[in-house]
């Protein structure tokens, strides 16, 4: 059983010590949906003021939701469609400070305020994006973006 505890004085060293688990999560295993699902939980207990972290796949040009933590979630998202679909189209991250304010945002929970998503490419492909959402507008900085940005690449070797 894995017990992780990660509190940290600053983000720096909290991302330093997610990245740290997440390797070791991650070591020799192979099955991505099990990746997935172990990251999502570790992210859930470890970054505050979230209510979603998980994943949507690529699955044929079209996001499916994978793994996650929290409530139930939009199945599939078109590339192009909301913010996932946004990060999914330009393979670039979207830090959006107030999901109302964002032009086609899908709400698939009413309490998400502000959202992160890290698109996971391997070899130029999308593998999948990795999606955060806070009940807090403003939850997400530069910070968290550099170390999501991190974590995703930590990912891209393993799924």
């Amino acid at each position: 059983m894995y017990d992780f505890k990660i509190a940290a004085p600053d983000k720096v060293t909290l991302y330093r010590d997610l990245r740290a688990a997440l390797e070791s999560l991650v070591a020799g295993e192979p099955d991505p949906i099990a990746n997935m699902a172990n990251f999502s939980a570790l992210i859930m207990e470890s970054l505050p003021d979230l209510n979603w972290a998980g994943f949507y796949r690529n699955v044929g040009g079209e996001l499916v939701l994978g793994p996650f933590q929290g409530r139930a979630a939009c199945i599939r998202i078109p590339f192009g469609k909301g913010v996932c679909g946004a990060a999914a189209a330009t393979l670039r991250v979207q830090r959006v400070e107030d999901v109302h304010a964002f032009p086609g945002h899908i709400a698939c929970d009413a309490a998400s305020a502000s959202e992160l998503v890290v698109p996971i490419v391997r070899d130029g492909e999308l593998i999948a994006v990795l999606d955060l959402d806070s009940p807090t507008v403003g939850r997400f900085d530069a910070e968290d973006e550099a170390g999501c940005v991190a974590l995703g690449e930590v990912l891209a070797r393993v799924l």
